[in-house]
């Protein structure tokens, strides 16, 4: 079959291909003569190397396959096309002189999108081929369309995600980088788990969630310099429950994670833990995950009211607190990516290190 088309002007690649897959090479002549001016077309006199070209680099804009042929027939090559991941949505015309009502039914059940009967009319496989390719085309610009909305929208969550986020942050004395060393502690604890990189990646991206809820605190209660009192402690520890409000039930991955992780990553192993008392693997993984990563940079990191605790202490605390506070599972699997974990402290240090109240130079005051 010629790889140039003359009147084109132009390499067959930069056309529509059409895979003709037939035995009769008197047909495979006629198919040809009626499409070569406008597509490119390639040919395969079985089953077995139809399948070869069908699946192979260089995928067709759309197949014509014969139903009866020897060894590897229409229907077994066309069920393995619509198996193949390059493949599947390629559109597949049947050309047969079986016109009996189980040939049809069983063509279209395997993924055929139309017949052509034989002997074929050339005008009718012109306007059949058109039509299909056409329509294929439209299917996957509108699919394109599908996945930029999607995407739009999935920036869109993750931007308000972020906003709810920093707004926390600022409603509480925790220090700046807290929430993206603690986030990226928690995507590195998730791998280390066994969980998808999908997961991983939305825990990342919802770990900043933890804590939303702090924004429906009174200030008198959240930024009170001394110990809380019985009363108060029981406002703080409404936050999980207010956050899960704000964040609110959707469809979206994305936003149904950040929910799971502000509701549970106060819970506790033993079922000690707020605001429901969750324990085991009764508690969400992504709430479990949150308590440890959490926990070790607040211990870490330097605050108004307190000294950072060395590592070593911090580790002291987690394998202390195995079974009881926290995953047992995870804080060995913690432990174990302690290098990974160093290394992002210390990337997303603080710019201006918090100087505890107690350890201030008398220089400075």
């Amino acid at each position: 079959m010629p790889l140039y088309d003359e009147a084109a002007g132009s390499p067959r690649k930069h056309r529509r291909t059409i895979l003709v897959i037939d035995d009769d090479p008197a047909a495979v002549s006629l198919i040809d003569g009626a499409l070569k001016h406008r597509y490119g077309v390639r040919v395969a006199l079985d089953g077995e190397m139809g399948l070869h070209l069908a699946t192979g680099r260089d995928v067709p804009d759309l197949i014509l396959l014969d139903i009866v042929m020897p060894k590897m027939d229409g229907y077994e090559v066309c069920e393995a096309i619509r198996l193949h991941p390059v493949s599947r949505n390629v559109p597949i015309i049947f050309l047969t002189s079986l016109n009996d009502e189980f040939s049809t039914v069983r063509g279209f059940e395997l993924g055929a999108n139309d017949f052509v009967t034989k002997p074929i009319c050339p005008r009718v496989l012109g306007a059949r081929v058109h039509a299909h390719i056409e329509l294929n085309r439209h299917q996957r610009e509108l699919e394109c369309k599908v996945r930029e909305r999607t995407k739009e929208i999935q920036d869109l969550q993750l931007n308000i995600i972020q906003c709810l986020g920093r707004a926390s942050e600022f409603r509480d004395n925790e220090t700046g980088m807290h929430v993206v060393r603690m986030s990226h502690y928690s995507s590195h604890l998730a791998r280390a788990a066994g969980v998808s990189e999908t997961m991983a990646k939305l825990l990342l991206n919802a770990a900043p969630m933890h804590d939303v809820g702090k924004i429906g605190i009174p200030d008198n209660v959240l930024l009170k310099p001394g110990r809380l009192d019985e009363a108060e402690f029981e406002l703080i520890r409404q936050h999980p429950v207010i956050g899960a409000d704000i964040l609110g039930r959707y469809d979206s991955e994305l936003m149904h994670m950040a929910r799971s992780v502000a509701l549970t990553h106060h819970e506790k192993w033993d079922g000690s833990g707020y605001p429901n008392a969750l324990k085991a693997e009764a508690i969400p993984l992504e709430g479990r995950i949150i308590a440890v990563a959490d926990v070790f940079d607040a211990l870490t990191t330097a605050r108004p009211y307190k000294a950072a605790w060395s590592v070593a202490e911090t580790v002291n605390l987690l394998r202390a607190e195995r079974g009881r506070h926290f995953d047992a599972r995870l804080v060995d699997r913690f432990i174990e990516i302690m290098p990974a974990v160093l290394e992002t402290k210390e990337k997303y240090a603080e710019l201006d290190p918090v100087a505890p109240a107690d350890l201030v130079d008398s220089a400075d005051e």
